[in-house]
């Protein structure tokens, strides 16, 4: 080991490094059936095709476990950290995932879990040779951050998303963080750097900008850097002409400072801009914005495949001139204040679009909305590569949502959330059964689905018999009986996630999955008719299945029967040891 020169602390030399990968991967076995299964597995890279490896034969599976090096656990309670370090012993990227995704719109209380604690203490101890890290919906403490920085010499890269809590990359994506407003922008160490990815939007803070300008200017390598909001657009101009190579750009507050809006001179945007228009493909942020100042973008707007005006209040006369430039464009999110006008603007010139996220201004269920079927067939009819949408309106129909179904055969990911609730077509007034069911028959490839509106059992009948790759299923408000469960159960072999919640499922539909939960990842239930009784019946037949029953609300006792909330997941370890007051394992 050694003194870094620039006053960095301790970092590991070339032989150190040697020393460290020498001690840490040893020779695999000397036989001929491992050799050739080690050169062989090496070239799968995909989760599932190694998983199916692994179930082979015994020396498969063992195989398999040593050459693994990107470990994936889709539910930090399903395995324990020990026993998936002894299995998995030559890893140098995990990705960890701990609450399920209800937890993002308030639906589970805080403090239930996920803590990453325990599972970074027996990292330490395993992965020496640890490069990256990537937590979703986890509670991440100081402390553990501290033992990563201590435990693993060659660490590079740190991804955090939607994660709570008090390096080459390091991301932190809509997650929430109590910094206590220290300044952590100044602890990076001196002297220049190999950072590569700074993203620190979801940041409430306000940061230290004169150590982040230094830190950029000597960070030569640095290709995504996304600002918070408290990062404006002329402090914006001063970082990009340090950082002239960037390939992700988040603007941070798309507005002037108070000082310049009082008559001091501005920079020149349009020229910072131009001189990233060969190397920037990405671009987001966009808060606060001033609608004045997007012409500034208009050189970068042709070679952009990614842009997020998800922040971006804006009309769809200000956001016309900007998508018209957008030829390349793959990846487009944005408000619905752009309204159907500019999503037909969208569907006129992005060709080559593949994923459309349209989020509600007001998200409240008696609201005006300015997005409606019209932009959604305008989208389908013009978009024809798209794979992925999720799209938030007041009035949808049937009509449109079949038309999608054709023009866009090679849908993977199909949420549509009409906001009210049981809402029908608006100008037929029948269910949304038939626009779904065209959904389902038609994509053959889709693998994820959110319904919503007015929908009656025959939707889900219809989900049964033609969802046969649907992986993740979200429904709310929606069904009319315990039958819609059971074709969606007995239905779509491939089901690893069902979400459902406001929905007049009960204990016949419970009992329905029986043969099936084994075989899924999780099932999230919330404000239906579950009783406690048919909770503790599925706990006792399926005893490898953890049943949680959650209070949604802590100040209340329980005073009945019902269930509010219900979360089972498959487990090799049992009931987990960190179980708070208000959940109840049966």
């Amino acid at each position: 080991m050694r003194e870094d020169p620039s006053g960095g602390g301790v970092t590991p030399s070339p032989s150190d490094r040697t020393a460290i990968l020498t001690d840490y991967i040893s020779p695999f076995p000397d036989q001929i059936l491992d050799n050739v299964l080690e050169n062989v597995l090496h070239y799968l890279t995909s989760r599932q095709d190694r998983n199916s490896a692994s179930l082979v034969c015994k020396s498969w599976y063992r195989v398999e476990a040593l050459t693994r090096s990107d470990l994936f656990i889709g539910n930090c309670y399903a395995v324990s950290p020990r026993r998936a370090t002894e299995r998995f012993g030559r890893v140098t990227a995990v990705t960890l995932k701990g609450k399920p995704r209800f937890a993002d719109f308030n639906l589970m209380p805080p403090q239930w879990g996920a803590h990453f604690a325990p599972w970074v203490n027996c990292m330490g101890q395993c992965y020496r040779a640890l490069e990256k890290v990537c937590l979703k919906r986890m509670s991440v403490k100081d402390d553990d951050l501290e033992l990563l920085a201590h435990y693993f010499p060659l660490f590079k890269e740190l991804v955090l998303v939607c994660c709570d809590g008090k390096l080459r990359v390091l991301d932190l994506i809509d997650d929430e963080v109590n910094d206590d407003e220290v300044d952590w922008i100044s602890f990076f160490p001196a002297g220049e750097t190999c950072l590569e990815s700074l993203i620190f939007d979801c940041i409430e803070c306000p940061i230290n900008f004169e150590a982040l300008e230094r830190l950029v200017e000597r960070s030569p390598s640095l290709k995504k850097l996304r600002l918070n909001r408290h990062v404006n657009i002329g402090q914006l101009h001063r970082l990009m002409t340090r950082a002239p190579r960037l390939t992700h750009l988040g603007t941070g507050s798309f507005s002037p400072s108070e000082i310049v809006a009082h008559g001091d001179q501005e920079p020149d945007y349009t020229s910072a801009f131009g001189a990233c228009s060969r190397s920037l493909v990405c671009l987001s942020g966009f808060r606060d914005i001033v609608p004045d100042y997007l012409p500034a973008i208009y050189s970068v707007c042709a070679n952009i495949t990614s842009l997020n005006f998800s922040y971006a209040n804006i009309t769809a006369e200000q956001f016309t001139p900007v998508i018209r430039r957008c030829h390349k464009l793959q990846i487009f999110w944005a408000l619905d204040s752009i309204r159907d006008e500019g999503l037909q603007a969208v569907a006129a010139t992005c060709k080559d679009l593949r994923e459309l996220r349209v989020f509600p201004v007001d998200a409240r269920e008696d609201s005006e909305g300015p997005v409606s079927d019209v932009g959604l067939r305008a989208i389908s009819e013009g978009c024809r590569k798209l794979q992925s949408i999720l799209y938030f309106c007041q009035r949808m129909t049937n009509e449109a949502v079949i038309a999608m179904s054709k023009n866009c055969p090679d849908l993977l990911v199909f949420r549509l959330c009409i906001m009210g609730r049981r809402r029908p077509d608006y100008i037929t007034k029948e269910p949304m059964d038939e626009g779904f069911g065209a959904i389902v028959k038609n994509c053959k490839k889709l693998t994820r689905l959110a319904v919503s509106g007015l929908l009656t059992d025959r939707a889900f009948s219809y989900i049964g018999q033609y969802g046969k790759l649907v992986r993740t299923l979200s429904v709310a408000f929606a069904g009319d009986s315990d039958m819609a469960l059971k074709y969606v159960l007995e239905g779509c072999p491939k089901l690893q996630k069902l979400e459902i919640r406001d929905s007049p499922f009960g204990d016949s539909a419970l009992r329905s999955g029986l043969q099936h939960f084994y075989n899924m990842r999780f099932l999230w239930m919330s404000s239906c008719r579950l009783t406690r009784q048919a909770c503790k019946e599925i706990a006792q037949q399926l005893p490898h299945l953890v049943v949680e029953v959650i209070n949604g609300n802590m100040e209340e006792e329980v005073k009945d029967d019902f269930v509010d909330i219900l979360y089972m997941y498959r487990s090799l370890e049992g009931p987990r040891a960190d179980v708070p007051s208000f959940v109840n394992i049966l």
